[in-house]
């Protein structure tokens, strides 16, 4: 009966994620919802109760797996700061390529209703993450290895070269076909390239 309740959340979540993913919170219907995912609108009113408590799921699942992303990379053991800047870089390019609709799903909510609960939340659950990262940083610029920078100035620059390549996808994708075997050639040259221009932008040899 258990592995049945789990079978049923999981595929109502699965379901959420496309709607609210591709629609939008106001553009999602929960009738669609249970729709998509074989179940009644009863049952789902029964595990979630209204669509802002599913919404809420949906994002904090998001959340968690951007901040366990991060936080992996920035506290592997035995790795210089550097080699956890480029390594978080890397996954979270990652995540995105997983969760691609994702960043314009967060800037269209966040711009249409100033829905800010995304944001609020990420800042809470990363800060003191970014306060132990500053002061490695700190740490590293006394010692001559990068140029200073702020953590919150290099998270936006990271954030912004990869967001932006999954933005502009619908754009960038017409090229691949031109200058590269496939989309997802494309999409490594890009990541290649983006932890390439946060290098240059630290590393004092660069």
């Amino acid at each position: 009966m258990k592995s049945k309740d789990n079978n049923t959340e999981k595929a109502i979540l699965q379901a959420a994620e496309v709607e609210f993913l591709t629609k939008g919170y106001d553009g999602a219907k929960t009738v669609a919802i249970a729709e998509r995912a074989g179940v009644t609108h009863a049952m789902l009113h029964y595990y979630y109760r209204s669509k802002r408590n599913l919404y809420e799921k949906i994002l904090n699942d998001k959340i968690e797996m951007v901040i366990k992303s991060f936080v992996a990379s920035f506290s592997m053991p035995g790795l210089d700061i550097v080699q956890r800047i480029k390594i978080g870089m890397e996954s979270h390019f990652d995540f995105i390529m997983a969760n691609p609709l994702l960043p314009r799903f967060i800037i269209n909510e966040v711009f249409s209703k100033g829905d800010n609960l995304l944001i609020v939340q990420m800042h809470d659950k990363m800060q003191r993450v970014f306060e132990k990262v500053q002061r490695e940083i700190d740490a590293a610029v006394e010692e001559g290895v990068i140029r200073p920078i702020t953590v919150f100035d290099l998270v936006v620059d990271i954030v912004s070269l990869n967001v932006f390549t999954f933005v502009a996808l619908p754009v960038l994708g017409e090229f691949a076909t031109m200058l590269y075997a496939s989309e997802k050639a494309m999409l490594e040259a890009r990541k290649r390239e983006n932890v390439e221009v946060i290098m240059r932008r630290i590393l004092i040899d660069r």
